[in-house]
């Protein structure tokens, strides 16, 4: 495998290509901004026009969108998998629902074309260092065809099982925990600037206790600025947990945490703050607490 159409060259999309690109992988992008066409370019990589382009008679085709509304549109609606060479495989990278992945998966093996269920953790650092972990699912042999791709995306890189949809399972799980790392810390950060405490103290304590996570030490200095870069949206965890609570319903599983910081997220979302970043979660609670940002 060595021709790789990819589609959804934004915040990740693009440090994940330049990485393919520097294992020497060929690769022909479609985005729908002119501008990031542009910037594959002058890495080394080719442009499409559309997403069918991007496509033609390539091995593998990536999908770094952002749902499973616009890998169909990509899929069926623009034409790409019937322009990806014949025995070619989908590598689903977005975020999406379980029962959403088996259904494009049973799409595209009915053309005789496979597909490897890929969501990633990491963030846009891991995009750059090519360090994602990347949750994969899908049959045995069509997961050998696409690892060398996948290793040049990610250094932890699991085969999580031989289903479709498998890869989205772990994935779903792992954004339960982040959205509500994320909405508990800020919780926590509203009632230490309640109690009259700095927030920016209290992360320093926090962040080196037994309190401390990952997350926490990731967006805690974002809650405390006034225009933080947004590395994931409020909304993408309003989606995100959306799929969390719909896993739930459908395992009949209660998420009764997750509920609670999904609220948390559809607050934020209400208040206009749905495409800033996700540490934003923060001003619910201080709009609740009838706090001012810090």
């Amino acid at each position: 495998m060595r021709s790789i159409g990819f589609v959804g060259l934004g915040a990740m999309g693009m440090p994940m290509a330049e990485n393919l690109l520097k294992k020497q992988f060929a690769v022909c992008g479609f985005d729908v901004r002119a501008s990031a066409m542009q910037a594959l370019e002058a890495l080394g990589g080719t442009s499409a026009p559309d997403a069918a382009g991007a496509a033609r008679n390539a091995d593998a085709l990536i999908l770094m969108v952002v749902n499973a509304a616009q890998a169909e549109a990509v899929l069926f609606d623009a034409g790409a998998l019937d322009a990806m060479a014949k025995d070619g495989i989908v590598i689903l990278m977005a975020t999406c629902a379980p029962s959403a992945v088996r259904a494009i998966a049973a799409r595209v093996e009915a053309t005789g074309r496979s597909l490897v269920d890929a969501p990633v953790s990491g963030g846009i650092g891991g995009a750059k260092g090519g360090t994602l972990t990347i949750m994969a699912s899908g049959a045995e042999a069509v997961f050998a065809r696409a690892k060398p791709a996948l290793s040049a995306l990610g250094d932890k890189l699991f085969h999580v099982g031989p289903e479709p949809g498998q890869g989205a399972a772990v994935k779903t799980v792992n954004q339960l925990l982040c959205g509500v790392h994320i909405a508990v810390a800020a919780e926590a950060f509203a009632l230490a600037e309640k109690a009259g405490i700095d927030g920016k103290l209290a992360l320093e304590i926090l962040g080196g206790s037994a309190a401390g996570s990952w997350m926490l030490n990731n967006r805690g200095p974002r809650m405390f600025e006034d225009e933080p870069m947004v590395a994931s949206a409020v909304d993408i965890f309003v989606k995100d947990l959306g799929i969390v609570a719909d896993a739930g319903r459908a395992s009949k599983t209660p998420l009764p945490i997750a509920a609670a910081a999904l609220q948390m997220f559809l607050t934020a979302s209400a208040m206009g703050l749905g495409a800033k970043d996700d540490s934003q979660v923060i001003e619910a609670y201080r709009h609740m607490a009838g706090l001012k940002k810090s």
